[in-house]
């Protein structure tokens, strides 16, 4: 029998774009934001004003210190997730780190470190491995429905204006952000390296092509080989207006799974079975487009009765729930950090690859 979920008291740094997602998602299971924190202090009103919320912080500092906090959500710059978490490890509250777990391999280390040394829970957002049709795919896999792995590829084909990449100074640089592949294609690494049983090693070509102004890649073409032996393929840019939904497929000895837009979109089997569902869901052609701004409303509004239909949000809300019951059971989060740095070793390999002219590197 499962434990009850007692009531949690959250705490958000980072009053950003994807604030407004992780707060919706707290109130829509029932829980309490007691505080919020933004070195912007317009921000913190802001996102405290809108949801009604008490308490305000100018840092990461002073929210560890509150003793009204029980967990943290860090929505900041990709680049301080670390060492924002390790912070708040160390004030005594469990954490949940939007994606990447951080830019840096060391980093993320050095928050795993953190959370041994604290006993704190630590869960790293990868919602989409909550949706629907990933799940069907993973267990489809694990049961041997499409036989042995031969090819993989995966595409995150968005697009991002200029005016998306001015808009931060921390946006499009490599100490803080990351590129095409470590901040928007990260949701789509972590899948397909999940789904596929790990990514063993990368041989990457990166460009900056169409953007100005940014130190990081704005196109990344990667060549992979898979841990079970198997080749695969991914491309990832900001680039390609005026953006697509993200796409994966897994082709088998027995059947291929095509995913789309955090949907199935087809599965073919040689045993004749075929399903095909609906074209990609309306929300991640709009992130694709646009970006997690671009959704943030449905979010914030989305109720958890609401009609069927995957809304944006709705994966968010079951990661959160799931990272609760993992406090309250006492047991690891679907999406621990362990799991969180297995992406980003990825990234860094074609970071790597890159930098030696295409080298395979080995993803560590």
């Amino acid at each position: 029998m499962n434990a009850q979920v007692k009531k949690y008291r959250f705490g958000i740094i980072g009053c950003g774009g994807i604030a407004p997602t992780h707060a919706g998602a707290i109130r829509q299971l029932g829980h309490t934001i007691t505080a919020v924190a933004d070195p912007v202090a317009s921000r913190a009103v802001a996102l405290a004003d809108k949801f009604q919320i008490a308490a305000t912080h100018p840092d990461h500092h002073a929210l560890a210190a509150d003793p009204n906090v029980d967990i943290a959500c860090i929505c900041t710059p990709s680049g301080l997730h670390a060492e924002h978490a390790i912070a708040l490890l160390r004030g005594g509250k469990h954490v949940i780190i939007e994606k990447p777990m951080d830019v840096s391999l060391d980093e993320c280390d050095r928050l795993i470190a953190a959370a041994e040394e604290t006993g704190r829970k630590v869960a790293i957002v990868s919602q989409h491995r909550f949706d629907s049709g990933s799940l069907l795919a993973r267990k489809m896999i694990d049961a041997g429905d499409i036989g042995a792995i031969v090819l993989a590829t995966a595409e995150c084909k968005w697009y991002r204006t200029q005016a998306y990449y001015d808009e931060g100074d921390w946006r499009g640089t490599a100490r803080y952000d990351g590129g095409a592949l470590m901040n928007q294609g990260i949701h789509t690494v972590d899948i397909l390296q999940w789904l596929v049983g790990g990514i063993a090693e990368v041989s990457a070509q990166l460009r900056t092509a169409a953007h100005e102004r940014i130190d990081v890649e704005d196109v990344a073409v990667l060549s992979l080989k898979l841990n079970n032996g198997a080749i695969g393929s991914m491309i990832a840019t900001t680039a390609a207006f005026d953006g697509q939904p993200a796409r994966i497929e897994i082709h088998g000895t027995l059947g291929s799974i095509l995913m789309e837009g955090d949907n199935i979109r087809r599965i073919a089997l040689r045993d004749g079975r075929m399903f095909e569902s609906q074209a990609a869901a309306e929300h991640a052609i709009r992130v694709a487009r646009g970006g997690t701004a671009s959704v943030r409303d449905e979010a914030t509004d989305r109720i958890p009765t609401a009609a069927a239909g995957a809304a944006w949000g709705d994966a968010h809300r079951a990661q959160l729930n799931d990272f609760l019951r993992a406090i309250t059971e006492d047991r690891a989060p679907f999406v621990s950090e362990h799991h969180g740095r297995q992406p980003v070793a990825v990234v860094q390999a074609a970071y790597d690859s890159a930098r030696s002219g295409g080298a395979w590197i080995k993803s560590r």
